[in-house]
């Protein structure tokens, strides 16, 4: 059926109804142009000509049977068959000669000048309704027409439509396999702009493939001469990095120029040579920089910072208006040239620890780069080269995602692990990559990849033994940043502030990936020397000897802490009375006498971990020192039960267990170095944890920033509620701070961003993608003695009935002695491994943040059984095996 559209009263829509109407009946371009207008972008006065006008033209001039002929019978194989051509031929021209019908004209003429626009300079451009989207850019396709004036556009109308069908129009169609019912054109109709000069922006960089690169082309006069091809322009390269709150010009290359194109006083444009100007740059710095942070804008209003935009611009002298923008729609892979015959592999699996959930808009692009950065690191530092423009990490409907494909090859061509190593120690369900050479240490490769090992040994010992001082020197800087607050600056100096703290972040991210992998060389060592005596049951032997060790691990301390919080309680007369009561309130502890013993000491934990929080790296969730509900309702439930004591007296007795049979069977020359080693990696997993806490501050002090400027908007109008300032972006807030930008049209972004959260949380994110194909991981089977299998990371053996907790707030259904089944755990989830007596996880490794806690604890858990959330039941009976890996399913 070839009128699909269904078609309102309107023929004309302003920018508003445009958006409203959606691209059916807009276009594409149309419906692009009126979302940059609603969200406050700089746009020419104007509005679209709807499909539904192209649909009632088609009909007025009875060329239905036409169109309906050759939608049936081209085909891009007989396209240039001359009966084909005639047919196409003999379509444009009825259609440049048809009438457009009268309550149309009338209508447009109407339209516009009420807009003021009918009697100026207009352009007249084609908008389908499959054109500039992300499945099909249409670039070129369908014509447009600049300097048009009174009558002519009625003129220029109708050739937009016979554009429609034309033979480049035809064969597009074809060859992506578009329906030609689903590309029905409307027309925009905009005012022209005066343009000193003009050009095309892409917020990456579509020749290579770098995501962190934006681009621009610029010439003078008119930007025709960019999108023809027919001089070469000006191109400039900007780091597009978060970390810079202005995209920072690096390289820039001045092109011949060999002329402009200008308006003809007859309508119409010429082109005019211009030798004079062919050495002259286009753009200033100060200008390619604001037009810089302008498409950063565009990239996150129109692409949610995820699909680059290829966007035309126009520059009055003063103001950058902008004319277009649509989806970049193929970009260059960059990966490794020993995967380019395997698709990506993109995987949770690890990423779920910390970042499971959708991410505020506000957190997104600097998430992303800080976790590649940190990941690049480890590489560079050892001289291995990655790629340039290799992405580590990316969305799918809002969550992040690694590249499992390209660091399993990375892993294994810089130091020689293979991908089911690799695979066992991040966690996740992902599949192997193909290895054409499974021998990583032969030939001169091999020599390569040892040497990057021994160095990447170096790097590590190194920075875990300066890991004190490191910790505090990070420390005090984000102190420094923060002891005055920020109330007192200027927008301009809170600016300056946010570039400090990316200062920081940089350095601080690059060394992130040494100081976390501290307990990884001692495990190492630990597992070479128990294989040896003990086989396949090595690992859980380590995982015994991991209990309880002295060393400090940040997160399980504030675990621990919370064990004496609750005895204290007990103690406290005070608290039992506020712990207890019907009316419990977990804001009032501040309530409580200030001669409460558990007052005081619950004002030192929240001094010493207040930064932390459940799921902190997502800085829209508060931190324990704004809202300590949390933990006080962990309090509450534990206080009746809470004995540390017995808690340490099982972890020795966990540690006794397994050094008995380290005696037994172990010579005794090796025990020293064992004990070593243990000491070693209880350290190690100590640093790794510490250097989490640290990050968690670093976030907090972002955090803190846009709890400022939610402040401050809040108080300006620009936004509704201080909250809402997490739906905003970094570069709409420096354009607002910067005063680029009053603000306009950032309510309805945030509108727009609230709705496509909730939609996004709404979708079961995949275990993997291959490609771009979701794939959800099958729930694991059960063996025929009724047991799912995983990876035992901590030793012990218990039962309990099962609480499937979905999020640390469910906690409160997690009673002492549940075992608690997880999708997986960050430090915020600590708390809860307090009253579980296991714990299952659906992702995870024997380094997951999980998998540390639950050993220092003494706890058994089994993490990475793919489906387990699905498959357990609530209140389930579930005997947990933390020593070979298996749960069994009582039922």
């Amino acid at each position: 059926m070839f009128y699909v559209t269904v078609c309102t009263a309107k023929y004309f829509l302003t920018w508003d109804e445009a958006v409203q109407s959606g691209v059916q009946v807009a276009g594409g371009k149309g419906w692009n142009l009126g979302r940059l207008a609603q969200y406050g972008f700089k746009i020419p006065s104007g509005g679209v000509l709807s499909t539904c006008a192209y649909q009632e033209f088609i009909k007025y001039n009875c060329l239905q049977d036409m169109v309906n002929n050759i939608t049936q019978t081209v085909t891009g194989e007989n396209l240039d068959e001359t009966n084909h051509q005639d047919s196409l031929n003999q379509l444009r021209s009825k259609i440049k000669a048809g009438t457009i019908p009268p309550l149309i004209v009338e209508e447009l003429k109407a339209k516009l000048d009420a807009l003021g626009i009918l009697e100026r300079s207009v352009a007249v451009r084609s908008s389908a309704s499959a054109e500039d989207s992300a499945k099909a850019s249409f670039a070129g396709i369908h014509e447009s027409f600049l300097n048009v004036r009174g009558l002519d556009i009625f003129k220029s109308v109708k050739e937009c439509y016979a554009s429609l069908w034309s033979n480049r129009a035809i064969a597009y169609r074809r060859k992506l396999r578009i329906r030609d019912d689903e590309v029905i054109t409307g027309v925009v109709v905009m005012e022209m702009v005066e343009a000193q000069a003009a050009g095309v922006g892409f917020t990456c960089d579509p020749q290579t493939g770098r995501q962190n690169i934006v681009v621009i082309n610029a010439n003078f006069g008119l930007g025709e001469t960019i999108v023809t091809g027919s001089v070469e322009p000006d191109t400039y390269y900007l780091d597009a990095s978060p970390w810079n709150s202005v995209p920072h010009l690096i390289e820039r290359k001045t092109g011949r120029k060999e002329g402009l194109t200008c308006l003809n006083q007859d309508g119409g444009t010429q082109f005019v040579r211009t030798p004079e100007l062919s050495d002259k740059q286009v753009l200033s710095e100060e200008n390619i920089e604001k037009l810089g942070l302008l498409l950063l804008r565009v990239f996150e209003a129109l692409g949610d910072c995820d699909q680059h935009q290829d966007v035309e611009w126009v520059f009055d002298g003063r103001d950058f208006i902008l004319v277009q923008s649509r989806p970049v729609t193929a970009l260059p892979r960059r990966t490794f040239a020993a995967l380019k015959n395997q698709p990506d592999i993109w995987s949770n699996g690890n990423y779920r620890d910390a970042v499971p959930m959708v991410l505020s808009p506000l957190i997104r692009r600097l998430t992303i780069t800080t976790i590649d950065k940190i990941l690049k690191s480890n590489y560079i530092e050892i001289g291995y080269s990655l790629p340039d423009g290799l992405q580590f990490s990316r969305f799918f409907n809002g969550r992040l995602y690694c590249n499992l494909s390209a660091l399993q090859w990375a892993m294994y061509d810089a130091m020689g692990a293979l991908p089911r190593e690799f695979n066992i120690g991040w966690g996740g369900h992902q599949p192997e990559i193909e290895l054409k050479d499974p021998k990583p240490y032969k030939g001169l490769s091999g020599i390569k990849r040892l040497w990057r090992g021994i160095r990447s040994v170096i790097l590590i010992n190194r920075a875990a033994k300066k890991a004190p001082e490191t910790h505090a020197r990070f420390l005090h800087s984000f102190e420094n940043l923060t002891q005055k607050g920020f109330s007192h600056l200027q927008d301009k100096d809170l600016i300056q502030r946010y570039n400090e703290l990316n200062k920081i972040s940089i350095e601080f991210t690059g060394q992130f990936s040494f100081l976390s992998g501290a307990a990884s060389i001692p495990i190492g060592g630990l597992m070479k020397i128990l294989t040896k005596y003990f086989g396949e049951r090595a690992p859980m032997v380590l995982n015994a000897l991991m209990v309880g060790g002295a060393a400090g691990i940040t997160s399980a301390d504030h675990g621990y802490r919370l064990v004496e919080l609750a005895e204290i309680a007990s103690r406290d007369n005070d608290a039992v009375k506020y712990f207890d009561g019907s009316a419990f309130d977990s804001l009032d502890w501040e309530g409580l006498p200030e001669g409460s013993t558990f007052k005081q000491a619950f004002r030192e934990f929240i001094k010493e971990y207040g930064h932390r929080g459940v799921y902190e790296l997502d800085i829209i969730n508060p931190r324990w020192n704004e809202d300590p509900s949390y933990l006080l309702n962990i309090i509450r439930s534990t206080i009746h039960t809470a004995d540390l004591r017995q808690l340490k007296v099982k972890q020795k007795e966990k540690f006794d267990q397994a050094w008995q049979e380290i005696q037994t069977i172990v010579p005794s020359n090796k025990h020293s170095s064992i004990k070593k080693l243990i000491s070693k990696a209880q350290e190690g997993a100590a640093v790794r944890e510490k250097t989490k806490s640290v990050l968690a501050v670093m976030m907090e002090v972002y955090r803190k920033i846009a709890q400022e400027l939610g402040f401050r908007f809040c108080q300006r109008a620009v936004i509704e509620e201080e909250a809402d300032i997490y739906f905003c972006t970094w570069p709409e807030l420096v354009s607002i701070l910067n005063g680029q930008w009053n603000g306009v049209g950032l309510k309805a972004l945030i509108t727009k961003r609230k709705v496509f959260m909730k939609e996004m949380e709404s979708i079961a994110p995949p275990d993997i993608i291959m490609g771009d194909t979701p794939k959800y991981t099958e729930p694991s089977p059960r063996s025929a003695g009724n047991f799912l299998t995983g990876v035992p990371v901590a030793a012990g053996k218990a039962s309990g009935k099962a609480r499937v907790i979905s999020h640390p707030a469910e906690g409160n259904r997690l009673l002492p002695g549940d075992v608690m089944v997880a999708p997986s755990t960050d430090p915020g989830w600590t708390p809860l491994f307090l009253k579980a007596s296991a714990v299952i996880m659906e992702t995870g490794g024997f380094l997951s943040h999980g998998a540390i806690v639950a050993r220092e604890y003494g706890i058994p858990a089994v993490v990475n059984i793919p489906g387990v959330m699905r498959v357990i039941q609530e209140g389930w009976k579930v005997d947990v095996d933390g020593d070979e890996g298996k749960v069994f399913l009582k039922g």
